[in-house]
């Protein structure tokens, strides 16, 4: 099991840049592929960003591509989301989630994954 916590949210102006963090306590960490969701206010929980077991595979939601940067240190088992360029629609919850998955898998549905942390508010304001 893994617990996950997620930090570096807040409110910045368009154009502007957030680094997100996501620190998991529990063992194994490179046993799970991880993501970044994000939920704005009436609309469902949709895939940002998210990598593989090792990070040798990446993948970006369309509205995030290069804008957005995923990695992960499976050493600190954190991962981190940096946010630059940001736009009032990438006002949301922003949460953190691990999944259980082969070695080169990159889940894109919030169904995959089996962990989740709380999430982290971001607000862009134009």
């Amino acid at each position: 099991q893994v617990q996950l916590v997620e930090s570096g949210g807040g409110l910045v102006q368009a154009g502007g840049s957030l680094r997100l963090s996501c620190a998991a306590s529990g063992q194994l960490f490179s046993r799970y592929a991880m993501g970044w969701f994000r939920q704005a206010p009436g609309k469902e929980r949709e895939f940002a960003a998210g990598l593989s077991r090792n990070g040798d595979k990446i993948e970006y939601a369309g509205s995030v591509k290069g804008r957005f940067t995923v990695s992960r240190d499976n050493g600190r088992k954190t991962m981190f989301l940096q946010m630059n360029s940001l736009k009032p629609e990438d006002t949301a919850v922003y949460y953190c989630a691990a999944g259980i998955t082969s070695w080169y898998e990159v889940p894109l549905s919030p169904s995959e994954y089996h962990y989740w942390g709380q999430g982290t508010q971001v607000t862009v304001s134009s």
